[in-house]
């Protein structure tokens, strides 16, 4: 299952966000070959900011915040740790080519992989993130302060920006239930829990479902 998050940041977060990326200067940026694994090295050609500048924790912190208070991912991702999170900056000619993500990194097991968009639409073309799914091929590419969120698994790319910059930030999820597809039923049981609530209230009915999501969450977490 793969959701999207849509204005995650506050505008005020996004702006701030996006005053301070375009004002570091080249020396601030990596090429993100340095943190590809040896066979998605040859496809990657984008730049990372340093995880050790002055500035990436404050920007890092704006970024896991966001999630970590945002009740659809949550609900749908169930994590357990947000790691190894990076800032991409892509310029006219630069993405990344197809490949799959690493199952592990210094920070934890990848179950999910995430996108935030920081670049306007407007001010730049190209550069649209392509998933592979079973139906078919889907491009992404939202609005500002959005992000999308896959199962790392996914054969996934970056196609090459064609004008202006993209600035993205990137990072992963080691969720606490493992499975795609045990989270996915979890987050169906979850919400119609809450619809049937909203819609009427407390019942013994709603009280074994409840019973039935938690139980089941303490089964499948580990």
């Amino acid at each position: 299952m793969h959701f999207q998050l849509e204005d995650l940041l506050s505008a005020h977060d996004l702006q701030q966000l996006q005053a301070r990326l375009a004002s570091l200067d080249d020396s601030a940026w990596l090429p993100g070959a340095q943190t590809a694994g040896s066979y998605a090295k040859a496809v990657k050609n984008n730049w990372q900011l340093d995880n050790q500048h002055p500035d990436f924790a404050a920007l890092a912190d704006v970024v896991l915040s966001a999630l970590d208070c945002h009740p659809l991912f949550r609900a749908a991702a169930i994590p357990l740790k947000i790691h190894s999170l990076l800032f991409s900056r892509c310029g006219v000619g630069e993405g990344y080519g197809r490949h799959v993500d690493n199952p592990f990194m210094p920070g934890g097991r990848t179950d999910l992989s995430f996108t935030l968009f920081l670049s306007d639409l407007e001010s730049y073309s190209g550069g649209g993130l392509t998933l592979e799914l079973p139906q078919g091929e889907e491009m992404v590419r939202l609005c500002a302060g959005s992000a999308i969120v896959y199962p790392s698994g996914y054969l996934h790319r970056v196609e090459p920006v064609t004008a202006g910059v993209r600035y993205v930030a990137v990072g992963w999820v080691q969720s606490a239930v493992r499975s795609s597809e045990q989270r996915e039923l979890l987050f169906e049981l979850e919400t119609s829990c809450k619809s049937m609530a909203a819609a009427h209230g407390r019942s013994d009915a709603l009280d074994l479902l409840y019973r039935c999501h938690t139980n089941l969450l303490r089964m499948w977490a580990g």
